[in-house]
């Protein structure tokens, strides 16, 4: 896995936040957010919580006396967070490493994560210590990728890019696609440390609505626009415009729409 693939800095944030978000990711964070709310939770921990997609949605649903405490490892995603929960009551930001947390044993009774822990390098360690500062009882809501069979805009970004590299492709979209097969996950869940462990598939048919904006967000929205511009000699437009002419290929004329399948688990602490 490339080394920089949890790296999202510079102008990344931006394309991420506006390409990739609206298309991917809003649709899952209100399905995250609804059943963090249905927990009823009073000290909320949200981890990688990037731009601010999820965290915006809590504030929303969370009851206004309900701490919510918004954590990052990349402070530029994080700043783009708090500024759109700027003016927030009862909300802090913190950038924290998902594998070493710098709080409290038992601080929180809810954690949640969309599309982060398969960023994290030593899965086994965030659970534990997600476990551990969370009260007796509490939950861990988070979301994972499925297989990138199943979410063939990953597909395609990652082998348009190929073409470009074919000795050497980016490695990107191996990451957040690689961490989708259930059980795999529950074997990095520790089972002294949680009562329960349910998941569910959700599957979506999602339109694209601006697939111009969509596809060059697939390649400056995330850290293969850093694995493409490392290794040089090639305009990354013209990657973005392979990605833009596959996917009229793969889901026809406008407007395109395109098969999505995440998976949420919902964990119970000891």
């Amino acid at each position: 896995m490339p080394e920089n693939a949890a790296s999202f800095t510079g102008d990344i944030p931006s394309h991420y936040d506006t390409g990739l978000g609206p298309v991917i990711f809003y649709d899952y964070a209100e399905d995250l957010s609804g059943r963090c709310r249905s927990l009823d939770p009073q000290h909320v921990l949200e981890l990688a919580a990037g731009t601010g997609i999820v965290s915006l949605r809590l504030r929303h649903r969370l009851p206004e006396a309900c701490d919510l405490t918004v954590t990052d490892l990349n402070e530029p995603m994080l700043k783009l967070a708090e500024k759109k929960l700027s003016g927030a009551g009862n909300t802090r930001f913190q950038a924290a490493d998902a594998m070493e947390l710098p709080f409290a044993d038992h601080s929180f009774d809810l954690i949640a994560c969309q599309f982060g822990v398969m960023f994290f390098p030593d899965k086994a360690a965030a659970f534990r210590e997600a476990a551990r500062v969370l009260k007796p009882g509490g939950h861990y809501v988070f979301n994972v990728w499925a297989p990138m069979a199943r979410n063939p805009f990953a597909e395609i970004a990652d082998s348009a890019a190929a073409e470009f590299f074919p000795e050497d492709p980016p490695g990107f979209y191996k990451v957040p696609f690689h961490y989708g097969d259930p059980e795999a996950v529950k074997a990095d869940l520790n089972g002294a440390d949680w009562s329960d462990i349910s998941h569910e598939t959700i599957p979506q048919d999602k339109t694209i609505h601006n697939a111009e904006k969509f596809a060059e967000a697939l390649v400056y929205g995330n850290p293969m626009i850093d694995e493409i511009r490392t290794r040089g000699g090639v305009d990354p437009d013209e990657v973005a415009s392979a990605i833009l002419d596959a996917l009229h290929s793969r889901f026809g004329p406008p407007p395109l729409r395109m098969p999505l399948e995440a998976v949420v688990f919902t964990c119970r602490r000891q």
